[in-house]
């Protein structure tokens, strides 16, 4: 059949496929790969990082993937009232996807085998379940709702060999990874085995979308760079290292030699983010003109002064584009946590910001945590060295942030976000929000040479409420 008349027949069958401009007519332009999209007759990309009482449906109308491939666009799941999401394994045979059977139903965690498309569901819970992506040795992270938003959840067992299919029974075996009372979403999976997401900046209390970075066993949270501020989302690791993201009105990226983003010089548009790359090196990318038009799959080559235009349709969003071909499978992550009710946290020098050190050394640190309201209740106070370092013993798989504290008590610098340790968890920083570029001096810190026991601030000590009248740093 040719590419117009089987179009238009899946136009018949299928309401809102209505292409009005399919694959570029230039061969040499075409990816060499099968892409999969999400076709939408809305599309909120932000919404799943709402706060409590909004709509966190990024598809208020639905959604459907698309299979694009050698010039025609076709439902790649059929049955379901709604499929998005799309990522490809490592070995390119199989696809998971988020998707409803029926418009009443909460999105679940689904998988395809390609060769027969044949589905079988991998996560049921009783609320929404979305953006799936695969894990090396038969696992899953994806973003489960709550109360509190939407929650990173790890699924599967852990597999001998990395390259594992996916645990059959991956729903059995779920792993909370994030701890906050705000929703946290993930949006890749890098080469080193963490996992990107995004969430509220500051995490745990802002609303300006940031991304970060934890390890799949719920570990190592922080965020990927702190030159924080912009609005940035939608994240994706390139070949290179380089992790590409949205602004919205332009895009940027995260490179290894910058402690900052570095803008990405492209033509003018909107765009909606999750870029996908060919094997030539070109970007595939959702864009628009502006707010009030709707995305279209475009191609863009680093460099070229236009984007060349490979899907569009008159009223849907064409987003999420995957290509279908075989990746690198992403470095496993041997966890090192133990199965305590707490965690070990070590600074090196409290002193170290990027946002400028300071000239005196704090008396004390104190730590806060959440109540079952959410309140800021103090668990205690340690000392802090002449070196700025300080070890402590903190409450696990909680809500925890610190402040500096001067001799009378005053806060000289205090966080105003929240992030989380795992129970078991041995964990160091450098100093407070100095920035991952930052490395520590070869030196033992003062405070191990005092003790090499951690000060026990894991339980609330009736301290009180926190109280955050008194100005502070970040």
């Amino acid at each position: 059949m040719r590419a117009s008349a089987r179009i238009l027949a899946l136009a018949a069958s299928v309401a809102f496929l209505i292409p009005v401009c399919g694959f570029a007519p230039d061969a040499a332009e075409k990816p060499d790969a099968d892409l999969i999209v999400t076709a939408a007759p809305v599309y909120a990309p932000l919404a799943a990082l709402r706060g409590p009482g909004q709509s966190y449906e990024r598809f208020p109308k639905g959604a459907q993937l698309l299979l694009l491939h050698d010039g025609n666009a076709e439902p790649l799941v059929n049955g379901f009232a709604a499929t998005a999401d799309a990522n490809i394994s490592f070995d390119a045979k199989r696809v998971l996807f988020s998707g409803k059977q029926a418009v009443v139903d909460p999105w679940q965690i689904w998988e395809m085998t390609l060769a027969d498309r044949s589905v079988r569901k991998v996560i049921a819970t009783a609320t929404d379940a979305v953006r799936p992506f695969y894990l090396p040795a038969g696992r899953l992270v994806y973003a489960h709702r709550t109360a509190n938003g939407f929650q990173l959840e790890v699924a599967g067992k852990d597999a001998p060999t990395g390259y594992a299919p996916l645990d059959a029974k991956a729903g059995e075996t779920v792993l909370p990874l994030s701890y906050l009372p705000a929703s946290a979403v993930p949006a890749d999976v890098l080469a080193d085995g963490r996992i990107l997401f995004e969430a509220g900046y500051p995490l745990g209390t802002g609303s300006t979308p940031e991304m970060f970075l934890v390890y799949s066993d719920g570990s190592g949270v922080e965020s990927y760079r702190c030159d924080h501020g912009v609005p940035r989302w939608g994240g994706r690791q390139l070949a290179s290292g380089d992790v590409v993201f949205t602004h919205g009105r332009s895009l940027a990226r995260f490179t290894s030699p910058l402690a900052a983003e570095a803008r990405v010089v492209a033509p003018q548009a909107d765009y909606a983010g999750a870029i996908a790359e060919t094997s030539s090196g070109a970007w595939l990318m959702s864009a628009r003109a502006g707010v009030g038009a709707h995305y279209a799959l475009k191609l863009w080559k680093p460099g070229a002064a236009a984007l060349q235009t490979l899907l569009a349709e008159k009223d849907k969003d064409i987003v999420q584009p995957v290509v279908v071909a075989a990746r690198k499978r992403p470095n496993r992550h041997p966890t090192g946590l133990h199965d305590w009710n707490y965690a070990n946290m070590l600074a090196l020098d409290a002193r170290q910001s990027r946002l400028g050190n300071l000239k005196a050394t704090p008396a004390s640190v104190r730590l806060e945590t959440q109540d079952a309201k959410g309140h800021a209740v103090i668990t205690g106070t340690a000392p802090v060295e002449s070196d700025g370092s300080f070890f402590v013993k903190t409450p696990a798989d909680k809500p925890i942030r610190f402040a500096l504290l001067d001799e009378k008590g005053t806060v000289v610098r205090q966080e105003h976000g929240w992030f989380w340790i795992r129970r078991g968890e041995q964990r160091i920083c450098v100093g407070c929000h100095t920035g991952p570029e930052h490395a520590s001096e070869n030196r033992v810190p003062a405070v191990l040479l005092r003790t090499t026991t951690p000060a026990d601030l894991s339980v609330v000590s009736g301290a009180g409420t926190a109280n955050h009248g008194t100005p502070g740093g970040n």
